[in-house]
C-alpha cells in the first residue's frame, strides 16, 4: 500500500511531540536531545544505523525503557498528555486508549502461556470492540486454527499478524512499530507490511515506523526522519530526505542501503563507525565520518537548518545544496 496525500488539518494538529530528549543507560547515552513530531494520521519512519537511538526513542513514546534507563531531560507528549510525568493508572489508560505496539520478536510479545483467542479476549473485553474471529479474519489468519494456538505453534509471520491484531483491536490512535519484519523472510515482509499498513489507514491510526529498510520507508510513509547519535539529524517528506537529502550521514545511509541499490552499482559504505556517546555530543557526531566537516563541526553542537522541505542538524546544510549524491 502507498502513502496518501495527507490532508492539511491532520498534518497541523500534532499527535506526538518529542522534544530535547535525553536518555542514558549507565554511563552510555542513547538518546542526546531527539526532537520527533507526528501529526494525526501521518506515517513517519525512523530509520538510522543500529545504535542510533532509534528502539529507545520507540520505548521512550509508551514510556516502556528498560529500568537500567534514566530520563535526563526532555517531554513525550502523546496528544498532548506529558508521557514520562503521568502516574500508574493514567499511563495505563494512555497505552490502552491511544498507544499500540508492534515489536521485532513476534513470539517473545505474545504471553506464552495462553492461547490466542484469549489474548485476544483480554484486550477486546475492555473495550467491547469486535469479536475474536474478525480480528484475526482482518490479518488474514484463520480463527478456528489460529485462536486455540499457543505463540510456540505459529510460524513467525503468523505470530506476527496476532502481535498486530492485538495492537489494533482497539483502533489506537498512534502505533509504534519497532522492525516488525526484522525477524521474518522476505516473501512474508510485504504482506505483513501490508496488514499493518491497511489496518491503520482503515482507523486512521498514526505510524511510527522504526525500520533500516530505506525503500519500504519511502514507499509507504509521509514523512522520514533520520537519527545519528541520538538525534534526529534530518526530518521531511519522504521523497526529498530520501531523494534529495540535506545532511551529509542521510546521504551515506542512502547510498549504502543493498535494497536500494541498482544491478551493478558498488555500494559505498559509511565510513568509520558510530558514535559511542557517554554524555552529551560536544559538536556534531557524524563530525568524524563526515567528508564535509569543518573546523566547528567539532565543538559547535548544530542547531535546525531550514533547507527546502527539511530540518537537518548540520552547519553545512545550506552550502551542500546540490552537492549530496545518493547512490541508487
Amino acid at each position: 500500500m502507498d502513502k496518501a496525500p495527507m490532508d492539511k488539518a491532520r498534518m497541523d494538529k500534532a499527535l506526538l511531540e518529542v522534544d530535547g530528549l535525553v536518555v542514558d543507560y549507565g554511563r552510555a547515552r542513547a538518546l542526546d536531545g531527539a526532537d520527533l513530531r507526528v501529526a494525526a494520521g501521518q506515517t513517519v519512519g525512523v530509520v538510522g544505523e543500529s545504535g542510533s537511538g532509534k528502539s529507545t526513542l520507540g520505548a521512550a513514546i509508551g514510556r516502556l525503557l528498560p529500568r537500567q534507563a534514566r530520563v535526563e531531560a526532555g517531554e513525550v507528549r502523546v496528544a498532548g498528555e506529558p508521557v514520562l510525568d503521568l502516574r500508574p493508572a493514567e499511563l495505563r489508560r494512555l497505552r490502552r486508549n491511544r498507544l499500540g505496539f508492534v515489536f521485532q520478536d513476534p513470539i517473545a510479545s505474545l504471553d506464552p502461556t495462553m492461547r490466542v483467542g484469549r489474548q485476544l479476549r483480554l484486550v477486546l473485553g475492555r473495550e467491547g470492540r469486535g469479536d475474536v474471529a474478525g480480528q484475526l479474519a482482518r490479518v488474514g489468519l484463520d480463527a478456528a486454527r489460529v485462536a486455540s494456538a499457543y505463540p510456540h505453534q505459529l510460524s513467525g509471520g503468523m505470530a506476527q499478524r496476532v502481535a498486530i491484531a492485538l495492537a489494533m483491536a482497539a483502533s489506537p490512535e498512534l502505533l509504534v512499530a519497532d522492525e516488525p519484519t526484522a525477524s521474518l523472510d522476505a516473501q512474508v515482509r510485504e504482506k505483513v507490511l501490508d496488514v499493518v499498513f491497511t489496518l491503520a489507514a482503515g482507523a486512521g491510526t498514526s505510524i511510527v515506523w522504526l525500520s533500516h529498510d530505506l525503500p519500504a520507508v519511502a514507499r509507504r510513509c509521509d514523512r522520514v526522519a533520520v537519527m545519528y547519535g541520538g538525534r534526529v539529524v534530518e526530518s521531511g517528506p519522504a521523497a526529498a530526505v530520501l531523494g534529495a537529502p540535506a545532511h551529509p550521514y542521510t546521504a551515506a545511509l542512502a547510498g549504502s542501503a543493498p535494497a536500494a541499490a541498482a544491478p551493478g552499482v558498488r555500494l559505498r559504505p559509511v565510513p568509520g563507525r558510530p558514535p559511542v556517546l557517554t554524555g552529551p555530543s560536544p559538536g556534531c557526531a557524524f563530525e568524524p565520518r563526515c567528508p564535509f566537516a569543518e573546523e566547528r563541526c567539532a565543538v559547535e553542537r548544530p542547531a535546525p537548518v531550514r533547507v527546502g522541505e527539511q530540518d537537518a542538524l548540520c552547519h553545512r546544510a545550506a552550502d551542500l545544496v546540490g552537492e549530496l549524491e545518493v547512490v541508487a
